[in-house]
């Protein structure tokens, strides 16, 4: 992200881009900010082209064009798969004779980095992966557009706040507008704020009420899969996250049966640090909660009902274990 930053700060482009990684807000956002920053609001000069079955020659020809009026001309292609599968051999050959005076930008949700198109791009421009952040950048991102609005916060706000959110920048985003609305007139957020206007992410509920089976809490836990039913969530998903939090849960003891710091847990398990914490303080009931929801799962396989029934009778039978 830092050559990205520093291109657009300093306006020297490269000839060719490629935009990609499991953190679609980041690639959205840089996508908006290199057309903002190569074109502007000119239209003149900017082409876009947007899924598969792109016409190459098209792309070419509109790449070869000099641009009217204007240092650059920018030619965005969306989507295209053509980083996936096999790449045309024309575009691939094409890459590293773009004209000084044209720009091209790739966006792309799932590449293969074997591809030719990916080794021409990456020879001739930059090829950007923006992943997910962990959860020391995402709170340092989150503090930045706090005090852009001359906002403060704790360190264990912020935790908090971050537990109830989970990791998806876009709804962290849109969590932090509700914050800064809310605390209008006030410069410090407090933990009462977060949870007056903030919502809990699906994954954080599930979480919750994994702790609640663990800890033998039929009511609280049948509480929040209701909860997640009214927010139209699927049973089988809910079922599904409620496994993965298990597995999550387990791997967690094991690490830290071994000694493993918390960094170190929530690096393998691929967690934030205080959530591995929360997850050590499950206690032993863990594995009991995780073998009952486990014979839960396949004793509801066998039988009969609509989803919703089958995955309420799993959740109620662990707790009353």
């Amino acid at each position: 992200m830092q050559t990205l930053n520093q291109d657009i700060k300093e306006k020297t482009f490269k000839r060719v881009y490629l935009l990609f990684g499991d953190e679609p807000f980041l690639v959205n956002s840089y996508k908006k900010r290199l057309r903002e920053a190569i074109a502007g609001d000119d239209t003149m000069n900017y082409n876009y082209f947007e899924g598969k079955g792109q016409d190459v020659k098209e792309i070419i020809s509109l790449a070869d064009t000099m641009p009217f009026f204007a240092e650059r001309r920018l030619v965005m292609v969306d989507g295209s798969g053509f980083f996936k599968n096999s790449a045309p051999e024309e575009l691939v050959n094409y890459i590293a004779e773009i004209p000084e005076s044209t720009c091209m930008v790739f966006v792309e949700s799932e590449v293969d980095k074997r591809n030719k198109l990916y080794k021409k791009v990456k020879d001739n421009g930059y090829a950007a992966e923006l992943k997910k952040q962990d959860a020391d950048q995402l709170m340092r991102w989150a503090a930045g557009i706090l005090a852009k609005d001359g906002k403060k916060i704790t360190r264990q706000v912020m935790e908090y706040f971050m537990e109830r959110t989970g990791d998806d920048m876009e709804n962290i985003r849109m969590e932090l507008e509700k914050l800064i609305c809310y605390t209008m007139g006030r410069e410090v957020i407090t933990k009462e704020d977060v949870e007056a206007v903030g919502t809990v992410h699906v994954t954080n509920r599930i979480f919750e009420m994994v702790t609640a089976i663990v800890a033998g809490n039929t009511r609280k836990a049948m509480d929040l899969y209701e909860d997640l039913l009214t927010l139209k969530e699927p049973p089988m998903r809910i079922m599904f996250l409620i496994a993965k939090q298990f597995n999550q849960l387990l791997q967690v003891k094991e690490l830290a049966g071994k000694g493993a710091q918390k960094g170190e847990i929530a690096s393998k398990v691929k967690v934030p640090p205080f959530v591995a914490g929360e997850a050590d303080g499950a206690g032993e009931g863990v594995y009991e909660g995780a073998d009952s929801f486990l014979c839960g799962v396949l004793c509801g396989i066998g039988g009969s009902g609509e989803d919703g029934e089958v995955v309420g009778s799993v959740v109620g039978g662990v707790v009353d274990r």
